[in-house]
């Protein structure tokens, strides 16, 4: 019987409940809310959505939220005492994106922002995204030759920096890639190493040859702010906007190339899926940097969505201010990696702080051992724009600590075999691919690379093993190329470290493969105990017997401190595999080495 509706919601609500209910629809999963009924039949799921995407820019869609709003906050940064409405943020990223044309930028042009989380950072995100020009996430912790290479890969025409911070130099380093720079004048470099480098902008003091932030913001006159306004019928919503380097930890920067429409889009059904849309008091404690796409969509696009406050507690990773920031300024959300989170719960005077503000947390960035777990945990890669997967707020502790949620509005999920790409059963493992509006349009200048992760059919292939279910929660068993292959047998290190979680004397695990002559590889696990434990390699291993299969027991077992760590708070594995391969070696090879 055919029932002819005409509010569009109502149908639409109607179509959902055919989805799920009707089995020749099996490869859809409607997740308007946590998926209730395992209509799946093979590990490929079709996330529909009641929600259109949207069709708008980064610099459009900051118009309607400080319209909406635009005497609240939009960000604070507390350690440098700066607080910007919608209204003022609003009128300073004009200022700034006019200022920028001025300066002779045009739109294409790719502009460097390389520095810690302070307010420039943000407000040079959306001053480029205004007046249409790239910009460049740029590590903060690069050093010369990374920062050569990375500025010379995409052909940055400005930098942004600071003089200085912590030991990070980053005006001499630029002097010493370009010693034009001290006797140009600014805005006219001339850099044999860097040739289409012409202008560097300095946030906080003058130097020869650069641009004091000041000059940007008062470069612009009428006509720079007419051009800026005639600018705006120019930009379209699938332009390029960002490039962010996918560092890993092992092989050369690539830089993925994000659009307005990636980035926008992701944002808003990230901050859909954990209720920003109808929590209009929300306040984001934002630890994590800004240059990774967990700092600078998941808190700077997701505040120019979805109208939230946000707010950072230092300029460097600071546990003890991110609490102290969630206490003064009572944030309801907070971010981190699993590391980070680790280091806040573990803060000696955490009992003195009034946390009682907080609703919620995203947890991303590494795997994720369940033990951490309380809230909501996000999956995905920078090339991803970045987020793929979600938990609801509703859903289950199981799900939250087990799985890395189900799949996101309007993006296809499959597993399947690595060898030969056919979709796999449901509940096998097999590595994760991704397809819609989030895959990135490419690595910027690098076709084959481009090519060899994205398919012809824009299947992105992220090199994470996994498995789903047939409500399309996945679980991630780690990364193909940091799988362990001892003696034939295939092993997750993930599957090891989240077990290991699990010993009371255990803070924090990492297992690593290490080379063996007969083996292939074995089984290190790199353990970080609990304050004022003690344990033995043997008490690890007695643990394991009979709780794990016999190969996946670790052959060696290295205590540490502290963990190597990437500024985004990943651990850096080549310099784990490095430390672990040592314990195979015999004594005097081991003494050589050190």
């Amino acid at each position: 019987k055919t029932v002819r509706l005409d509010r569009s919601g109502i149908t639409c609500a109607v179509s959902c409940l055919t989805f799920a209910t009707t089995p020749s629809f099996s490869s859809f999963i409607h997740v308007d809310g946590p998926p209730v009924v395992p209509t799946l039949t093979t590990s490929y799921a079709h996330g529909t959505s009641s929600t259109p995407l949207l069709h708008d820019t980064v610099g459009g869609m900051l118009q309607k939220s400080t319209e909406r709003h635009p005497d609240k906050e939009a960000v604070v940064f507390v350690q440098d005492g700066v607080r910007k409405t919608f209204a003022q943020f609003q009128q300073e990223v004009d200022q700034a994106a006019a200022g920028l044309l001025a300066l002779g930028l045009k739109k294409g042009d790719r502009l460097g922002m390389w520095g810690p989380n302070i307010y420039e950072w943000i407000l040079f995100q959306f001053a480029t995204a205004k007046a249409g020009i790239i910009m460049v996430s740029v590590n903060p912790a690069y050093q010369l030759q990374e920062v050569e290479f990375a500025l010379r890969k995409v052909g940055c025409k400005a930098v942004v920096c600071p003089t200085q911070f912590k030991t990070q130099q980053y005006c001499d380093m630029l002097r010493k890639i370009c010693p034009e720079i001290d006797s140009s004048i600014p805005g006219d470099i001339q850099s044999t190493r860097l040739p289409e480098l012409r202008t560097v902008i300095v946030t906080d003091s003058r130097q020869p040859g650069m641009f004091h932030f000041d000059d940007v913001m008062q470069a612009a006159g009428s006509q720079h702010m007419q051009q800026l306004q005639d600018l705006q019928k120019k930009i379209v919503f699938d332009d390029p906007i960002n490039i962010q380097f996918t560092s890993g930890t092992t092989g050369v920067p690539k830089g993925a190339t994000l659009s307005h429409h990636n980035i926008v889009n992701n944002a808003y059904f990230v901050g859909k899926r954990v209720g920003y849309h109808w929590k209009p008091h929300t306040r984001v404690c934002v630890p994590v940097p800004l240059y990774h796409c967990f700092g600078s969509v998941g808190a700077g696009i997701v505040m120019a969505v979805h109208g939230t406050t946000i707010v950072f507690p230092s300029a460097g990773y600071d546990g003890k201010a991110n609490i102290a920031a969630v206490e003064s300024e009572r944030c309801t959300f907070i971010y981190g990696t699993p590391t980070m989170y680790v280091d806040m719960v573990n803060q000696p005077d955490l009992k003195k702080y009034d946390l009682s503000s907080l609703e919620g947390g995203i947890m991303a960035g590494s795997p994720c051992p369940p033990e951490l777990v309380r809230k909501v945990i996000a999956y995905g890669t920078t090339e991803n724009s970045p987020v793929t997967f979600m938990c609801s707020p509703l859903d289950n502790m199981e799900r939250k600590s087990e799985t890395i949620g189900y799949v996101s509005d309007h993006l296809e999920a499959k597993i399947v075999d690595p060898t030969t790409e056919q979709v796999l059963p449901l509940g096998m493992s097999g590595e994760i691919m991704i397809r819609g509006y989030c895959v990135m349009l490419e690595y910027w200048n690098e076709k084959e690379k481009t090519d060899e992760c994205i398919t012809k059919a824009r299947w992105y292939k992220t090199g994470d093993i996994g498995s789903m279910d047939g409500y399309s929660y996945c679980k991630v068993n780690g990364r193909s190329k940091d799988m362990i292959i001892r003696g034939g047998e295939n092993i997750y290190p993930a599957e090891i470290e989240q077990f290991l979680h699990t010993h009371p004397k255990v803070k924090e695990a990492q297992v690593v493969g290490v080379k063996d002559a007969r083996m292939g590889e074995e089984v290190c696990a790199c353990i970080k105990l609990v304050e004022g434990q003690e344990c033995t390699t043997e008490e690890i291993r007695d643990f394991c017997k009979g709780q794990v299969a016999h190969f996946k027991i670790p052959r060696y077992v290295l205590f540490v401190d502290s963990f190597p760590l990437t500024i985004t708070g990943k651990v850096t594995f080549f310099c784990l595999v490095q430390e672990s391969q040592l314990l195979a070696l015999p004594w005097s090879c081991r003494l050589a080495y050190y």
